[in-house]
């Protein structure tokens, strides 16, 4: 119950899903969690949930578009509780009416998914790194995504800013490893999170397990745990890295599910 005690983390897009789980795990792990969020009421909520449980949260506004909304949830973290040793940056999207293939893709949607899912990586550890330094380092851990690693149909904007965030994660490693900083990311797989859930359908999600290589769905807790781990010092001797957790939905050949189909038929 004190993997990450007397550590305060920064949780952007922490107000659901992964990002709830991550700053929850954490909070009752001994964490002082920053609940940053474009939803400012389920920010709120998310931290009050956490303190009625006995653990130290706060909900905060964040515009992860925005260069001074980032700066602001980085330094009212370090206002509020004197440093900041975790910093999760969780925020990513895509709109798949305008992220489509290469050739139709709308350019406006490229350059905000620029901006949402790789540039706010690069601010929110631009500005968290100089007060880490100061404390004598600390963990960042970024969500990617396996669209950085795989092509797809659609999502190409999505696909490569989680990319770059994959490549950033290794820069930002080891440009300040010797200050004690540790840079890790995350690439989930199809997540149950309450957004998949109510998007997907029982067939679509058949079809993921069909090619995944274990039993069962992704729940947001895989993921929160996976945070919680780079965040704690039994990842000391991990950085650069990038850590798949898919349930092995991308390890095989993947005509290997349909060859067993032929073969069992």
């Amino acid at each position: 119950m004190a993997r990450v005690e007397n550590k305060v983390a920064l949780v952007t897009g922490g107000a659901s899903g992964i990002g709830l789980s991550s700053a929850s795990l954490l909070a009752k792990e001994g964490a002082k969690v920053v609940i940053a969020d474009f939803n400012l009421e389920g920010a709120q909520e998310a931290a009050k949930q956490i303190n009625e449980q006995g653990g130290n949260a706060l909900g905060i506004f964040l515009d992860a578009s925005k260069e001074s909304s980032i700066q602001e949830a980085v330094e009212y973290t370090v206002e509020q509780y004197g440093k900041i040793n975790v910093l999760v940056n969780n925020v990513g999207g895509t709109n798949l009416r305008k992220d489509i293939d290469v050739v139709n893709l709308d350019l406006e949607e490229w350059d905000r998914l620029m901006d949402l899912n790789l540039k706010s990586v690069l601010l929110g550890s631009r500005f968290a790194i100089p007060h880490m330094i100061k404390d004598g380092g600390g963990a960042i851990i970024n969500t990617t995504s396996m669209a950085g690693f795989a092509g797809d149909s659609v999502r190409t904007a999505y696909g490569a800013s989680k990319a770059g965030v994959i490549n950033l994660t290794k820069y930002i490693a080891t440009q300040y490893g010797k200050q004690n900083i540790r840079c890790n990311a995350v690439a989930p797989g199809l997540i149950l999170t309450p957004a998949a859930k109510n998007s997907l359908s029982p067939e679509l999600l058949d079809t993921f397990m069909r090619y995944n290589q274990l039993p069962y769905h992704g729940e947001p807790d895989d993921i929160g745990n996976t945070v919680l781990f780079l965040a704690s010092d039994e990842s000391k001797f991990i950085t650069g890295q990038t850590i798949k957790v898919e349930g092995g939905h991308y390890l095989s050949n993947p005509t290997i599910p349909d060859f067993k189909e032929q073969m069992n038929g």
